[in-house]
């Protein structure tokens, strides 16, 4: 048995005795993973847990991949201070189409056992929900933190939420789960999962629980629904842009839960500079990582402008406001009017402050938004 693999990047291993015996003994056991499509991209959150499963796929073990498209309808409430929004079963398919190719840049597809938990739960009749659902006490799964804070706090707790944690047991059941591998706030839906096996007469699985990376912007996990996270095929100046964004005070963490390089360099910018380049070389390759490290630093660091700029043809007498909605430089007229008025719009390098601008486009300009984006438009 790899002598750290149930202490490397692992905060806690329930029933560990029981599962060190196992990997002594040679057996080869099946380890579940799911991911809910709640949007297309894993990130580098998911590749934390990945990682770890990687190492038991390398010692022979059978890594489960269970994509939830159902629950993801439901959507986790893990971690929850109000509840999420439910997804179509159209938005969910979109989302999950990605999955296969992402999770490949870390697993051995190949070797993968990829399951679908629509295939049991688009079987099952109200009758046979009433009889899952017994297993469980509201009590029990009302025990849940995120649940206690929320009653607390006057924030209704949904009925469908309620079933999140029991579906996700039931899923351990059906595919004969011996081990759960997950971030330390899905111990809650982990420890259900041992729960249902119990009181069905089979192997309660272990459950190994792994540290959770915060995000980017630094204060709560990594998540695709926070908008804080980056996409491990994020495009490699997009990537690179991202760790850079990240907060002085959490390059060890990063650098401890992303790469296996111990971070060396003393210096914050530095040493932010060399992640982004390894981060980016994992997902990337290192060619791409050094132009994506030079980029940013002749871009961002010494306010140049990028050699590679997306053109774009636009209507004439666009309000400038409007102009970056039109171009999706700004998600809405709102965020637009925010960052001229912030002064974080250019045009020609020269900056902006008047949302009600006609911009007239006598050829081509250059629209700048921050100090990443641009994009040359014409008329």
């Amino acid at each position: 048995m790899e002598k750290d693999l149930l202490t490397h990047r692992v905060v806690d291993v329930i029933d560990k005795k029981h599962l060190e015996e196992v990997l002594a003994s040679g057996k080869k056991l099946r380890i579940k993973y799911g991911a809910d499509p709640t949007a297309p991209d894993l990130h580098l959150g998911h590749a934390v847990a990945l990682r770890k499963l990687k190492s038991f796929q390398d010692l022979g073990h059978k890594i489960v991949f269970i994509i939830g498209d159902y629950t993801a309808q439901i959507g986790d409430p893990s971690g929850r201070s109000k509840a999420r929004p439910m997804l179509t079963e159209k938005e969910v398919k979109a989302n999950a189409k990605s999955y296969f190719q992402q999770v490949g840049e870390i697993l051995d597809i190949k070797k993968i056992e990829v399951r679908y938990n629509s295939e049991w739960f688009k079987k099952m009749d109200f009758a046979s929900i009433i009889k899952l659902t017994g297993k469980f006490t509201v009590q029990r799964i009302l025990e849940r933190d995120d649940f206690t804070k929320r009653i607390k706090d006057g924030v209704e707790v949904y009925a469908h939420e309620i079933l999140y944690p029991i579906m996700q047991a039931y899923d351990s059941i059906m595919v004969k789960s011996d081990i759960e591998l997950g971030g330390q706030d899905q111990i809650f839906n982990m420890l259900a999962g041992r729960e249902l096996q119990k009181k069905m007469g089979e192997q309660e699985q272990d459950v190994v629980t792994i540290p959770l990376l915060i995000g980017t912007d630094g204060q709560k996990k990594m998540s695709k629904s926070m908008g804080n996270y980056i996409g491990i095929i994020e495009k490699p100046d997009v990537m690179f842009g991202k760790v850079m964004s990240v907060p002085d005070e959490l390059i060890g963490h990063y650098y401890d839960l992303c790469t296996d390089v111990e971070q060396a360099i003393k210096d914050p910018r530095e040493a932010k500079l060399e992640l982004g380049r390894i981060i980016v070389e994992m997902y990337h390759g290192k060619a791409a990582a050094e132009k994506a490290k030079e980029e940013f630093i002749r871009v961002v660091s010494n306010k140049g402008i990028p050699s590679d700029i997306p053109k774009m043809k636009v209507k004439k007498g666009l309000k400038l406001a409007d102009l970056l909605v039109e171009t999706k430089m700004a998600a809405s007229k709102s965020e637009a009017r925010r960052l001229i008025e912030q002064k974080g719009v250019k045009i020609d390098g020269k900056v902006e402050s008047d949302p009600n601008k006609i911009v007239e486009i006598k050829k081509e300009i250059l629209l700048q938004v921050g100090p990443r984006k641009f994009l040359k438009v014409s008329a």
